[in-house]
Parts: C-alpha cells; structure tokens; sequence
C-alpha cells in the first residue's frame, strides 16, 4: 500500500566476480594446467542491474494494481481505476 507518493526500493547487489590477479586452474578439454583469465572490464554492473531490478518489480506492481482494479476486460479495469481514483479525490 502506498500513500501516492512515488515508490522508492532499495536493494543490495555482491561484487562483481573479478580476477586481476590469476590463479592456477584446469583447461576442461585438454586437461592441461593454466591460468585464469581477466575477463571483466566493467566498473559498475549497476546499469545492467536497474534493468534487472525493473523487470523483476514491475510483475509483481501489475498483479498488485489487478488486485485493487482487476476485471475481465481493459476497459473495465480502466472504469475501476477512473472511478475510484476519482472518488478518492472528493
């Protein structure tokens, strides 16, 4: 439930899994010891996070409007929504 207000969500993200100084391992195929690689270049995956955080919230901002206006039809959800936002602002 919300007051109107914009809706504010936090959340919490662990490091990016980075290896800029490499360790000993095993090639899969040749079975042969190597190095780990350097593979990350990025310095913020928070870009690449809203979009995941967006995508996960926005299901569960439309089932929670459904809820409160749901009906058969987007024309009766719409009647729902008009109706009682306007009898709110009375």
């Amino acid at each position: 439930m919300t007051t109107g207000m914009p809706l504010i969500l936090r959340g919490v993200m662990k490091p990016i899994p980075t290896m800029l100084k490499p360790l000993k391992t095993a090639d899969i195929v040749t079975k042969e010891e190597q190095e780990t690689r350097y593979e990350r270049s990025d310095v913020c995956a928070l870009p690449r996070a809203v979009v995941v955080a967006e995508s996960v919230i926005a299901p569960v901002l439309a089932n929670a409007f459904l809820e409160k206006f749901g009906g058969d039809s987007m024309e009766e959800i719409l009647e729902r929504f008009t109706t009682i936002t306007h009898e709110a602002k009375k």
